[in-house]
């Protein structure tokens, strides 16, 4: 199975460790996010991985070489400029379209989500052209339980089961790239196409670890559980 992990990205948020390596190339728990991710898809049978990358490229490129070393095969496909999620993926399109399904990782999370299930679920439809993995919301807040005015505790950063986020773990039939945008973002622009059309749907993870590198405190948090997490994959 194919897959391509979107790795073009500046990372502004998470300077200054992006001004020396792009953001997948941060180190979370020792290893770079990427190679997390790799090992991850490796798992789950994903042994040809397409790399979408720009942002300081050559530090990619000299860790992961061929992708040997991890028992994968690497492929690079190189934004000459920012494209965008969406303009990145249609900047492979001659390498994505081979395939019946191909499945897209956002190059800034960590996760244990099965995406076989989401190749699965959209290779059992006729209708729907991509499948996105979606995760309850999890609240950057704790939550004060009340009756009336009376305070009955807390609940420390619940997740919030009636709102669902994007995982960033996506699915798609090359009829999708239709959709894509030469330049632009994959969320602003062929989702909500998509969705319009009824093409899109969505598979519903809970129970998994899920975490966006965004900031210096998801790096941190993340650090502390990740080898525990995924020591099957290493």
């Amino acid at each position: 199975m194919l897959a391509a992990i979107l790795a073009g990205g500046f990372g502004k948020r998470l300077r200054p460790f992006t001004e020396e390596v792009p953001k997948p190339m941060i180190q979370v728990g020792n290893r770079p996010i990427l190679e997390w991710q790799i090992l991850w898809l490796k798992k789950h049978g994903f042994n040809e991985i397409v790399l979408l990358v720009g942002y300081k490229k050559e530090k990619i490129i000299e860790y992961f070489g061929s992708g040997s070393r991890l028992g994968v095969k690497l492929t690079y496909v190189v934004e000459d400029e920012p494209l965008g999620t969406g303009g990145a993926i249609k900047n492979a399109a001659h390498i994505l379209a081979k395939e019946n399904i191909f499945l897209v990782v956002n190059g800034d999370i960590v996760t244990n989500i099965d995406p076989t299930i989401l190749v699965n679920e959209l290779s059992s439809s006729q209708k729907y052209l991509g499948a996105i993995a979606v995760i309850p919301l999890p609240s950057p807040y704790g939550v004060v339980e009340l009756v009336d005015k009376t305070v009955k505790g807390f609940t420390e950063k619940p997740l919030l089961r009636d709102y669902w986020i994007n995982a960033g773990v996506y699915a798609l039939k090359p009829e999708a790239l239709k959709y894509l945008p030469e330049k632009g973002d994959l969320e602003r622009t062929a989702f909500p196409d998509m969705a319009r059309d009824g093409v899109l749907c969505a598979v519903k993870f809970t129970n998994i670890f899920w975490r966006a590198i965004d900031t210096y405190k998801d790096l941190e948090e993340a650090s502390k559980t990740i080898h525990e997490i995924f020591k099957e994959y290493e």
